[in-house]
């Protein structure tokens, strides 16, 4: 009896083991290294682009992004991190779009962001990361890509 005891303490442990070894091997679904105010340095001297991220709650991020030119707001978008049924998707929509634009949410890992939308000509990927300080992001088509590289702003 005292062996199928300790038998069963072991597989206890062994499994507890096991489980914390998984979670810490899952990738965090904490996108609070976007939060914040950024301004892009790698923008064309003659406009400026900011983009605005806030947390919601735990599975709904509000991103806001414009560019300026001269005083001109020459473009802009909403964009939403929701998770939604146990899937992330990021939501983009411009003002002349009637409706949000998603795009699944196919890769995370700490800092890291990659969002797919095959059905669009352009942009069919959009990743975001950061690196050190910089918020760093990527749009790309088949043939197309756009880097964005960020700096944090002074609230």
């Amino acid at each position: 009896m005292v062996k199928l005891i300790n038998l069963w303490i072991s597989v206890f442990i062994l499994l507890i083991f096991v489980q914390c070894l998984g979670i810490q091997n899952e990738p965090s679904e904490n996108f609070d290294w976007l939060l914040g105010k950024w301004q892009r340095t790698n923008e064309a001297k003659d406009k400026r682009t900011f983009e605005y991220w806030k947390k919601i709650k735990d599975a709904e991020y509000a991103g806001f992004a414009f560019t300026l030119q001269n005083l001109d707001t020459i473009h802009q978008e909403k964009m939403q991190l929701l998770k939604s049924d146990g899937n992330w998707n990021l939501l983009v929509k411009t003002p002349d779009e009637k409706d949000f634009i998603a795009f699944q949410v196919t890769m995370i890992k700490d800092g890291l962001l990659e969002c797919n939308n095959d059905s669009l000509p352009f942009p069919k990927k959009i990743t975001y990361w950061r690196e050190g300080e910089k918020l760093k992001a990527n749009v790309a088509g088949d043939s197309v890509q756009i880097p964005f590289e960020f700096s944090r702003i002074s609230e």
